[in-house]
């Protein structure tokens, strides 16, 4: 029986009692690390690639949906035809893609990515372009070609002679340690580099022109002028950095307008030519100058361009009072309700008439004929074979006084503050006139002219982008021309007194001839008649 007092001074006890170490827990990369870590993941090709696809599947809405910049009216169409559906899209931008956050989110991490993917790999090309060319392998039979033979020339004589046949081939040379090594076809990784940093300089051209540009639509009738004023637009969509004192001030005035038609077969009624003939001043002392604008014809003026959209009519109506007074008289353009025979609809607004405004609704058929059933009236053409309107009278209080803003296609408060005046409808062909009943006034059908949307455009990163585009392609074209190629020459004595050259090729894809070539320039006079021909060796995978 042992008493613990016994126990020798320092005894540890039993492993199992004691307690167990503190293992130090990981303190994580921080802050920093994880920015670092999320910088990289960011700047990889495969992002790069992964947002540029985003980029193109966000852009497909754009082409489905109707935008608001290009085309308004057929958005509020939209919305009339998907009265549930419409609302939730507009929530997510589908008919603003390309101003929409998320898109420029997209647009501005995929430009981002590829400057941190792009830029430093452009410096390490440079470095490497101006580094030595690697050092010769240990074992040169291992490359995808090789070919080695023997020759009474010096080991020094030789890689001289290499070196001033590589050079002849435009190879970067450099000899050391008993080899030469030789390098060329940097311009296909320069290509290569070329077409990422134009794709680069092409998004930021892009967003440059979406920065400081703008667009705006307006509608011309034959006779009337255009100034470039922000007042003159009906549809304005400016730059975010756009400074509207720097617009360009030319002006444009529209003498005729011109549209062909099919006239026979499945294709009646299709328009074949749409033109447009003009005169426009560069600035307010700048003399008249005549282009005719049609399709993809636009004119160029004031660093903007003028491109040719729609057209449709524009009747011309006057319109008096009871006093007998000119209330209005002017053209007044009508939108279309049938587009493949331009039925149109239009109001026509008389605010200066006394004692009571007047207001009209009128549809307009250009060519009019009567329905197979003699009910109704249809457009049997687009042109204006025989223009004839359908006139319905209003009067009362239109509600332009009250300083609310209206637009001139649509008539405000009827059946509250205007009230339809009864027997005040009539058919009117040109030259005819409706009087109201009890000398309410009167409306003439004087005529018809044309109208033409036209679009103003200006992107000051066209240029820029189209060089980018160039680049682009030129870059493409260089990197798939050009590959890398290496050749390594090591000589070496050997027994007899000769010399034992060996000679190795790679090339960046399929192995070429070219290195058969330099091969059989090195052998030189070895080839000839008279001469030792020494053992030679070639693979090739």
């Amino acid at each position: 029986m042992t008493d613990t007092t016994d126990m020798e001074s320092g005894t540890e006890a039993p492993a199992a009692r004691q307690p167990p170490r503190e293992v130090p827990r990981p303190t994580g990369i921080g802050p920093f690390g994880w920015l670092r870590w999320g910088w990289r993941q960011l700047t990889t090709m495969r992002t790069a690639l992964i947002l540029l696809f985003l980029v193109a599947l966000g852009a497909v809405p754009g082409s489905i949906f109707p935008q608001r910049g290009q085309a308004p009216e057929k958005v509020a169409e939209y919305f009339d035809e998907h009265k549930t559906l419409a609302p939730w899209l507009d929530r997510l931008s589908m008919f603003d893609v390309f101003a929409a956050p998320w898109f420029a989110a997209i647009y501005i991490l995929l430009f981002v990515s590829l400057a941190g993917c792009v830029v430093p790999r452009a410096v390490k090309h440079y470095r490497s372009m101006r580094a030595r060319p690697p050092a010769a392998p240990r074992n040169l039979r291992r490359l995808p070609q090789s070919a080695s033979y023997e020759t009474d020339a010096s080991p020094d004589e030789v890689l001289a002679e290499a070196r001033r046949v590589l050079r002849g081939r435009r190879f970067r040379t450099d000899i050391s340690g008993g080899s030469a090594a030789a390098e060329k076809g940097y311009l296909g990784e320069t290509g290569n580099l070329l077409f990422h940093l134009a794709l680069l300089a092409m998004l930021f051209a892009l967003g440059m022109g979406n920065l400081f540009g703008y667009r705006g639509d307006v509608l011309l009738t034959e006779g009337k002028s255009f100034a470039n004023s922000l007042s003159q637009y009906d549809q304005f969509a400016p730059g975010r950095a756009f400074d509207g004192d720097r617009l360009a001030p030319f002006s444009i005035t529209m003498d005729d307008f011109t549209a062909k038609y099919e006239t026979k077969g499945e294709k009646r009624g299709l328009a074949t030519d749409f033109r447009a003939k003009i005169r426009y001043r560069d600035g307010p002392s700048g003399k008249d100058r005549p282009f005719d604008l049609r399709v993809n014809h636009p004119l160029k003026v004031g660093g903007a361009k003028v491109y040719l959209l729609g057209h449709g009519y524009s009747p011309v109506f006057t319109v008096r009072d009871a006093k007998g007074d000119i209330a209005f008289q002017d053209a007044v353009p009508f939108l279309q309700m049938e587009p493949r025979n331009l039925t149109s609809e239009g109001v026509i607004k008389a605010p200066d008439a006394e004692p009571e405004q007047l207001a009209f609704y009128a549809i307009l058929w250009p060519t009019a004929v009567a329905s197979q059933d003699g009910k109704q009236i249809v457009s049997a053409f687009p042109a204006p074979l025989r223009p004839v309107v359908t006139v319905s009278s209003f009067k009362g209080d239109i509600g332009l006084d009250s300083g609310t803003p209206q637009s001139v296609y649509k008539l405000e408060g009827i059946g509250k503050t205007l009230q339809p005046v009864k027997g005040g409808s009539k058919l009117l062909e040109p030259g005819e006139t409706l009087k109201l009943p009890g000398n309410a006034g009167s409306i003439t059908f004087d005529g018809l002219r044309e109208w033409t949307s036209v679009s103003v455009n200006h992107d000051p990163g066209r240029l820029p982008a189209l060089v980018a585009a160039v680049l682009a392609v030129a870059g493409v074209a260089i990197s798939f021309m050009v590959r890398r190629r290496r050749v390594w020459v090591r000589a070496r004595a050997g027994e007899g007194g000769r010399t034992v050259v060996e000679v190795g090729g790679l090339t960046l894809g399929n192995p070429t001839s070219e290195f058969d070539d330099i091969v059989t320039a090195l052998r030189g006079t070895d080839d000839e008649p008279g001469a030792e021909s020494g053992s030679a060796t070639e693979t090739k995978e």
